[in-house]
């Protein structure tokens, strides 16, 4: 084991930031003789506003995989204990593994367990943390996740950032490429995201660390095979235990629900199914799951080969980046050869976030989340005995809000980031919980489960159609959406991403709107000068949240314009993209008279976007004519 000092080499700063192809066997030469970089390097200027602290944005620099796992380690005390590390497989995935292996080796790990491959989908890990048992009794105490979630990998995902220290190298790297997304991110032994505290924690210790151990002499292990690889040395005895990334999983999910009647619902001649997993790490599940277990034809699975570069394409289950799967569904520009499926799903790269389509049918998140708590005591037995309560971020519609009040169940409204529904969950205060970013979950791990709102949904239809199976009228997914409206009123909503705007021009944005909320008044005069078939605001501020679990208070979580009949603007910004700023526009219209359920979501809402583009001034402060993604 060695013992390493930081160095200021900006050589090799420059070498670890350029990872060509013809170059990477050398670059890796090269690295293989350090054990620190300098913590002095600008990755780390300033702390993300709403992303974990270990979010990267090009992990080709060594420092930051070297550094950032012994910190998790420290800031959580885990010296002498087991961590998960595995991710998404997006490139470099398997060469950050090893680094970590060495370092966990080093620096006081008892054991890591890693999925066969390196692949374990993020509730995957969530589930291994808190169910597995290793061979020797030990059990997990945390986990190094290796994900960027949605957003695109591989070596030829070019990004237009650099290390500021390299001045006019910079151009030259940019040009030379290539750059790609990566993250680290940690959970602790809930198998929920660290809070903030820890956090934090983690992100100080970044500041100040000047020297780590690192077992250079460690061998590499084998990840593809499973097996428990043992080793010795002063720190004691050291196991790697590669398994089978889906088995823990699958055993969750079937304890979960009734799999024999989604079997039955899948080989009905009347149902057909399918699903895209983008080439994420959800193909590692799609075919034991949806193939091996429910009986599925494999033609139904799209895409389900994870790949280090997703295919060349944005894993993002949306209906922009899901184009494959869209057009199947007859939601493309054209119509499709064929009839489409009764049913379909996708995944995001960590198998997180699902996107939810009946033929011809877009189910948005926030009714998709609300229409599952609607009907999970009924057609799922883990919710046999009842909800304990429901929960959503705060920019998603309020239509679980209707269903919480109507089945008197508690409610929460947090701010985004699953780690306050964690919260939640583990005081035994919410059952089912989502967000409007295509995350949908509960309280079986402490992640939102992508596959398991689609067992979910498979779940209600099942349930649905118990007599319809042989031959009778399906109840499809829009009749099911259709029914709720009916019954619960509809939230119209829609949300404007504008993605990699300046980040200066977006923070002057936010700014302008917290003013303007300084008098109403003006604010209605304003929109009145826009649409007068607006209602008035009656309400504006920044959302902050007390939670009711431990006090912490989260403020700065949106900006929110609240109308009298209902209606919200929200817009926020968000942490998880790898280059300026995203703004998100959150724009919803609550109508609970049912002959009016039905109209074209667009053309119901053209009102309050007119009013929120002018109000905010989008297009004057980003340049923006329109929306990168618009869901």
């Amino acid at each position: 084991m060695e013992h390493g000092e930081a160095s200021n080499n900006q050589e090799i700063i420059s070498a670890t930031l350029l990872r060509q192809e013809q170059d990477i066997k050398e670059i890796k030469s090269l690295l293989q003789d350090m054990t620190l970089l300098s913590t002095s390097s600008r990755w780390h200027k300033g702390k993300p506003e709403s992303a974990p602290p270990l979010r990267q944005t090009h992990l080709s620099q060594w420092h930051n995989h070297r550094n950032l796992p012994p910190f998790a380690c420290q800031a959580s005390e885990r010296a002498g204990a087991t961590i998960v590390v595995s991710g998404d497989g997006r490139y470099f995935s398997k060469d950050a593994i090893q680094i970590i292996i060495k370092i966990g080796a080093a620096n006081g790990v008892r054991g890591i367990w890693v999925g066969q491959n390196g692949l374990l989908s993020t509730p995957a890990v969530s589930a291994v943390i808190r169910e597995r048992v290793g061979a020797d009794g030990s059990k997990a105490s945390g986990a190094l996740i290796l994900t960027a979630s949605h957003n695109p990998g591989g070596p030829h995902e070019a990004l237009s950032v650099c290390n500021e220290d390299l001045g006019d190298k910079c151009t030259k790297l940019l040009a030379d490429g290539p750059f790609w997304d990566f993250g680290i991110k940690y959970n602790m032994e809930n198998g929920g995201p660290a809070p903030e505290a820890i956090t934090d924690k983690i992100y100080e210790n970044t500041k100040t660390i000047k020297e780590f151990f690192v077992a250079e002499d460690l061998p590499d292990v084998d990840i593809s095979t499973p097996g428990v690889t043992s080793f010795g040395g002063p720190e004691g005895k050291f196991d790697v235990d590669v398994f089978d990334s889906a088995s823990d999983y699958v055993k969750l999910m079937k304890s979960i629900f009734d799999f024999q009647s989604i079997q039955k619902l899948l080989s009905s001649p009347n149902f057909t199914f399918c699903y895209d997993a983008l080439h994420g790490v959800a193909g590692a599940y799609a075919n034991r799951i949806f193939v091996e277990e429910l009986g599925a034809h494999e033609s139904s699975l799209l895409n389900c080969t994870p790949k280090e570069d997703f295919g060349g394409g944005h894993p993002d289950p949306n209906l922009t980046y899901a184009k494959e799967l869209v057009a199947r569904m007859g939601l493309g520009k054209t119509n499709p050869q064929d009839e489409p499926p009764e049913f379909g799903a996708a995944a995001d790269g960590d198998a997180d976030r699902n996107m939810i389509l009946g033929k011809r049918f877009f189910v948005t998140p926030s009714d998709s989340v609300a229409i599952i708590a609607a009907n999970a005591v009924q057609s799922i037995p883990y919710f046999s005995a009842g909800l304990k309560g429901v929960a959503r971020s705060m920019p998603t519609s309020a239509a679980l809000d209707v269903v919480a009040k109507h089945l008197d169940l508690k409610f929460f409204e947090v701010p985004t980031g699953w780690k306050f529904f964690g919260n939640l969950m583990d005081a035994g205060l919410c059952s089912v919980c989502g967000e409007e970013s295509f995350g949908t979950g509960s309280d079986h791990i402490r992640e939102k489960d992508g596959i398991w709102a689609v067992l979910a949904w498979l779940s209600i239809l099942a349930f649905r159609n118990k007599d319809n199976l042989n031959g009778g009228k399906l109840v499809t997914v829009e009749d099911i959406v259709r029914q709720h409206w009916t019954t619960y009123g509809r939230h119209y909503y829609t949300r404007y991403d504008y993605e990699n705007v300046d980040a200066g021009a977006a923070k002057e944005l936010m700014a302008y709107l917290v003013k303007l909320q300084s008098s109403l008044p003006d604010v209605n005069k304003i929109i009145k000068g826009i649409r007068s078939d607006v209602s008035d605001i009656v309400q504006a501020d920044e959302f902050e949240y007390k939670d009711p679990v431990d006090g912490s208070i989260s403020k700065h979580q949106g900006i929110r314009y609240l109308f009298e009949d209902g209606s919200r603007l929200v817009f926020r910004l968000s942490g998880t993209g790898s280059e300026g700023a995203t703004i998100r526009l959150y724009i919803e219209q609550y109508e609970k008279d049912s002959s009016k359920t039905g109209r074209d979501s667009q053309e119901a809402l053209a009102p309050l976007v007119d009013v929120a583009l002018k109000l905010s001034k989008m297009q004057e402060f980003t340049g923006r004519s329109a929306p990168t993604v618009i869901t």
